[in-house]
């Protein structure tokens, strides 16, 4: 059905589009026994799909990007397409709206998005009161799905301070969230990707880690690196991880390569996602679980069109996977073509 209806969505501006579909598939949900007919269309049950990773049980390993929800509005939807976990945001403290429009481009011939959103979001307080709503509303035989909190720095703090905007975030998350990531890797936000380095880097994620116990509870907390980093880069982020103690690393963010590109919009500033990822995206997974001896967990995340490249990632060392333009180009039924492509190779 989606892929009858992508040639028509694809003919709109990309950011009006996504909130048109979101917003139907909301209604979708409302409606009596929406929930229950998406779910039986899409989900995919069995135990073996469950994974436990930072001391967190998923119920199975493909998970929603960030950037899609950024706003914490779309947790129980998609929960019924089939999502083991779903990461909300990037939020930053204060509401921000993030760079002009237009901002986000198809590049259809390369199966790709370029985007330059800017972390725009409507703050993490509106954030932390939606995912409580969600948890509040469940029954008492409902599993909730596992949600990750993604944070930043709003754009007019400069990184000097950053590390008090990723603590205002935490502190606000902190109970309503079951993980963290600290997103230093957007190509978005003016320097931001200089909290890459390992000495401003270092400070925020040991900030956090003394912040990160709350009545004998703590989260994990993991890292989204650019997959622009070189292999030395990549050795410091595999040392950063050791020695803060956190959880793992999302590999990888957007990048701004534009190697190969053929579409019309390939010049655009902003990141790149979608197909032209998958190869690099999986050579810094392979790369950091190799240099660390699978010491700590990554999410892969990056160029997934299909079942294969996901298996792909998880040969190469990743724990779980993560969904973005993939979702958009190939639907809802890549998620249930992944898990049962995993079932069939177990």
């Amino acid at each position: 059905m989606y892929q009858l209806l992508k040639p028509l969505l694809f003919q709109f501006d990309p950011e009006n589009i996504h909130y048109f579909v979101t917003r139907n598939l909301k209604r979708f949900n409302k409606m009596p026994g929406g929930t229950a007919l998406s779910k039986g269309i899409w989900g995919v049950e069995d135990a073996w799909l469950e994974r436990e990773v930072f001391g967190v049980k998923f119920k199975n390993p493909v998970g929603l990007a960030a950037g899609f929800d950024k706003n914490a509005e779309m947790i129980a939807e998609m929960g019924a397409l089939g999502f083991g976990f779903i990461e909300v945001g990037t939020v930053t403290p204060l509401p921000q709206p993030g760079n002009p429009k237009p901002r986000m481009f198809r590049l259809p011939a390369d199966a790709a998005l370029i985007n330059r959103m800017g972390f725009n979001n409507l703050g993490v307080d509106v954030a932390a009161q939606r995912i409580a709503a969600y948890r509040n509303s469940l029954k008492p035989n409902d599993k909730a799905l596992i949600i990750g909190g993604n944070i930043g720095k709003n754009k007019v703090t400069p990184n000097e301070d950053a590390v008090s905007d990723y603590i205002k975030c935490f502190d606000r998350l902190f109970d309503v969230v079951d993980y963290f990531v600290v997103n230093v890797s957007s190509p978005n936000t003016p320097g931001l990707r200089e909290l890459q380095e390992k000495e401003p880097l270092m400070n925020i994620l040991n900030t956090l880690q003394q912040k990160n116990n709350k009545n004998g509870i703590s989260r994990p907390i993991l890292l989204k690196i650019a997959p622009d980093l070189t292999n030395s880069q990549l050795d410091d982020i595999a040392d950063i991880v050791k020695q803060t103690g956190i959880a793992g690393i999302i590999a990888t963010n957007t990048t701004i390569s534009r190697e190969g590109l053929t579409s019309l919009h390939k010049d655009e500033t902003g990141g790149l996602s979608g197909k032209p990822l998958t190869k690099r995206s999986m050579e810094v997974i392979a790369y950091l679980h190799k240099v660390s001896g699978g010491a700590f967990p990554i999410i892969g995340v990056g160029g997934i069109h299909s079942p294969e490249d996901a298996i792909q990632k998880l040969n190469a060392g990743a724990s779980l996977v993560q969904l973005y333009t993939g979702f958009i180009y190939e639907g809802p039924g890549l998620i249930k073509r992944i898990l049962k492509a995993l079932l069939k190779a177990k």
